[in-house]
């Protein structure tokens, strides 16, 4: 099979010579680039599996430029030998050429593994997300016990605190959230008194309303709401600086001056979180009680006995015992963050991953506090 324009030195062309003892010659002539091979490849691989023939001679003495394509094609002629069981020899190659089909590794191909079946991809695929979620356990333990250490630290050398920084941290997390966790606080007393008193109001029981709004508001949703904010406020505020802080690689730099990033980074925003966490639990729940006694007052019940029902209602315990979650709440949702921003890894989304993980792992870790929360109060007594 001869192509009918042989003299062009830029054409690529081949000539297949079936010899008596069934041993085939494939000529190749001209260049084996880009351009040339695609002409070429489909007219002389189809011939070689028509052919199929038991040993094949592949002349490329007159192979005047070869490139990946080339190599790509006698490849592809070895791999056809190989499935019709045949042997192939390619004579002739310029040693530039050999040298190129070496790098490439053309004699070592292998064919890519079988994908896994679905029961051993289904244990394949929990292993690995059990060995990711043991990895992430030991990191956060580890992480946290380096905060806790460098925490002590400060509070023996309060030198060492960047005060200016905390206090900027402070206000942004703490005095720009008062109007969303006031309006929060009020919105959920008031709505949790309506739906309470519409419900008690049948037996004449609308007065103790009062007493469940401000024990659940002091002991459960004024803490827990108030750290639900600040996990989507100031969490992922956390990880979004200190994630485009990883990928600008200025942790980097502070590494390489000498700082600790824990010390430089994590510790002003926990100790400002752990500075207004408390008092915004506590505008949370005083908007909170006006929000009921808004409602109550729409039931015809005097604000004197409003007032009277939570004294008796809302002991000291109830209240003392809702802020110290807040300080285990506050450390969460700042360390988390700060954790996740450290992740960070590359690419255009990478702090957005950082952002969302930081917001989810927060909101997560917080309610796994508040049932072990829960149970130890239960357990006490209080």
């Amino acid at each position: 099979m001869r192509p009918d324009v042989m003299e062009d030195p830029n054409r690529a062309t081949f000539d297949f010579q079936r010899g008596p003892d069934g041993q085939a010659r494939l000529i190749l002539k001209g260049r084996l680039d880009r351009d040339t091979t695609a002409s070429l490849w489909p007219q002389s691989t189809q011939t070689l599996r028509q052919a199929q023939v038991p040993r094949l001679i592949v002349d490329a003495g007159a192979v005047t430029y070869c490139d990946g394509v080339g190599v790509a094609l006698l490849t592809e002629y070895k791999r056809i030998q190989r499935e019709q069981r045949g042997q192939i020899e390619i004579r002739g190659l310029r040693p530039e050429f050999q040298q190129l089909m070496t790098l490439l590794e053309t004699d070592h191909l292998v064919s890519p593994p079988k994908p896994p079946g679905p029961i051993r991809g289904l244990i394949r695929g929990v292993g690995e997300w059990t060995v990711g979620l043991v990895g992430e356990f030991i990191t956060e333990i580890s992480f946290t016990g380096e905060v806790f250490l460098k925490l002590l630290q400060t509070l023996l050398h309060p030198r060492t605190l960047r005060g200016e920084d905390t206090l900027v941290i402070a206000e942004k997390a703490g005095a720009n959230a008062v109007g969303i966790v006031g309006a929060l606080g009020f919105l959920i007393g008031l709505i949790l008194a309506f739906q309470t008193a519409a419900a008690m109001r049948q037996f004449g029981a609308q007065v103790y309303v009062a007493d469940l709004v401000a024990v659940v508001l002091f002991r459960e949703l004024g803490p827990l709401i108030t750290a639900v904010v600040l996990t989507s406020r100031s969490g992922s505020a956390f990880a979004a600086e200190v994630g485009t802080m990883k990928v600008n690689e200025e942790i980097d730099a502070l590494v390489t001056m000498g700082l600790d990033p824990v010390q430089f980074l994590v510790l002003p925003r926990l100790v400002a979180v752990l500075a207004v966490i408390p008092l915004l639990t506590l505008f949370n729940e005083l908007l909170g009680l006006v929000g009921c006694g808004l409602v109550m007052s729409t039931w015809d019940v005097p604000f004197s006995i409003f007032m009277e029902r939570i004294r008796h209602a809302a002991t000291l315990t109830d209240f003392f015992g809702g802020l110290v979650k807040t300080f285990v709440f506050g450390a969460l949702v700042a360390g988390l963050g700060c954790l996740r921003g450290l992740q960070t890894g590359t690419g255009p989304t990478a702090v957005g991953d950082s952002t969302t993980r930081a917001v989810v792992s927060g909101i997560i870790a917080i309610i796994v506090a508040d049932g072990v929360f829960a149970v130890v109060y239960y357990y006490l007594g209080i």
